[in-house]
């Protein structure tokens, strides 16, 4: 007997029928003598139309009252699915965060979870009872609801898991697994049975938009074994058809070898700035990227290049594309203390990212991916790496060729 938290996103839960097929898995999974608790977003729009009403009211809204009225939406989907599993022959109730409780801090509309008491809980699943918890939310401090932010539910399913010591959490959504690359733009990317958190971790802050990083980073800090799959498969979680993220020490327990590249992940929100000609002098990056930090823009690659006499230096830098007006604004504002000449802004940018734990012990990774953009006739604006990633900034117009060629360069065509 396994214990086991199912969480479902909006698109499996979208309608009637679509919550019935949920309730079918989640008895499928008490059928087989496991424990089973249940994480739920709200039905597929619910959210989206929730906070174009708080817009409507006003789009200053104070985020304590912004927050009641957007987490009703999965008050809506945990009592249905009580109903229905009640309708399979299955003991269910649901819980809302503050019965629970989901504790987290006070920064509402993007609060962090702090703890969670899941002695009753355990002790309703223990009797057989099947418990349905809304994610992306819980309780402040003050005692008033909080949301986790978009896509918080996968943050909430494996905070749960974590606080329940669940063997497994099995994330529904609508794909099959975690694939080598978007299968939408490389028809031959394929499926990947076992990935890393460390690898997870880069794929999903480089652009995948498969699992939510903060998720990741929880089940990581937490080793808590996470199982991407399809609601809309017939298997279930337990014969484990998508993919694991796991430790990277379980991978190799198994006599399985990571390969050195295991994915190509990539971002199209991004924008690049180049701050030219600044003065050449200590102290200068941190007067660029200090207003930038305080108006919580977050700046991501960087590279200078400084002039021939060692005068001065240009600057360049990506950050999120929706961030570019307010960090132009900014720089522009620190013009008279930085003494730059001016502000070059593109968006025309795409992010590439080769990812691999197999990197650490073998060479020449960067090297074929120079080489084959090279071959394409792809210019490299901006380069950064981490010890399992090397990212690439290239124009916009290349990125699926870009991605087509890499993702045959290093073998991960299936067959």
């Amino acid at each position: 007997m396994a214990r086991i938290v199912l969480k479902f996103g909006g698109t499996s839960v979208g309608d009637t029928e679509r919550i019935k097929n949920v309730a079918r898995k989640a008895k499928a999974e008490v059928q087989r003598g496991n424990e089973v608790a249940v994480v739920v977003s709200a039905m597929s729009g619910a959210t989206n139309q929730l906070v174009k009403w708080v817009n409507e009211i006003t789009p200053l809204h104070d985020p304590r009252e912004y927050d009641v009225v957007v987490a009703t939406g999965e008050q809506v989907t945990i009592g249905l699915l009580a109903l229905a599993l009640q309708q399979e022959g299955v003991k269910a109730r649901s819980w809302v965060s503050w019965q629970i409780p989901i504790r987290t801090d006070a920064a509402y509309a993007k609060a962090r979870i702090v703890d969670i008491d899941t002695a009753e809980m355990s002790a309703a699943m223990a009797a057989g009872e099947v418990p349905i918890v809304p994610g992306f939310q819980g309780v402040s401090p003050e005692g008033r609801i909080t949301t986790l932010g978009r896509g918080g539910s996968d943050t909430s399913a494996v905070a749960l898991a974590a606080a329940l010591g669940a063997d497994r959490c099995d994330i529904y959504t609508d794909v099959d697994g975690v694939y080598t690359t978007d299968p939408r733009i490389v028809e031959k990317a394929r499926k990947i049975d076992r990935v890393t958190y460390e690898e997870m971790l880069e794929m999903a802050s480089q652009g995948s938009k498969v699992l939510q990083t903060r998720s990741v980073e929880l089940a990581m800090n937490h080793r808590v074994r996470v199982q991407v799959l399809s609601s809309f498969d017939a298997a279930l979680g337990s014969d484990l058809p998508g993919t694991l993220v796991v430790d990277e020490e379980e991978i190799m327990a198994q006599g399985l070898e990571k390969s050195v590249v295991s994915g190509i992940a990539f971002s199209k929100d991004e924008a690049k700035i180049t701050v030219t000609r600044v003065a050449d002098r200590p102290g200068v990056a941190a007067a660029i990227f200090g207003p930038l930090a305080e108006a919580n823009i977050n700046v991501d690659m960087i590279v200078q290049n400084v002039s021939l006499d060692g005068s001065s230096t240009d600057i360049t830098f990506t950050v999120p594309r929706a961030d570019l007006p307010r960090a132009v604004e900014r720089l522009d504002r620190a013009k008279k203390d930085l003494g730059f000449a001016e502000i070059k802004a593109d968006t025309n940018v795409v992010k590439l990212s080769v990812i691999g734990v197999g990197m650490r012990s073998h060479a020449g990774v960067a090297l074929k991916m120079f080489e084959t953009l090279a071959a394409k006739g792809i210019n490299i604006q901006v380069i950064s790496t981490s010890e399992i990633k090397i990212s690439v900034l290239i124009a916009a117009e290349y990125a699926e060729l870009a991605i087509r060629t890499l993702h045959t360069a290093y073998e991960l065509d299936a067959a």
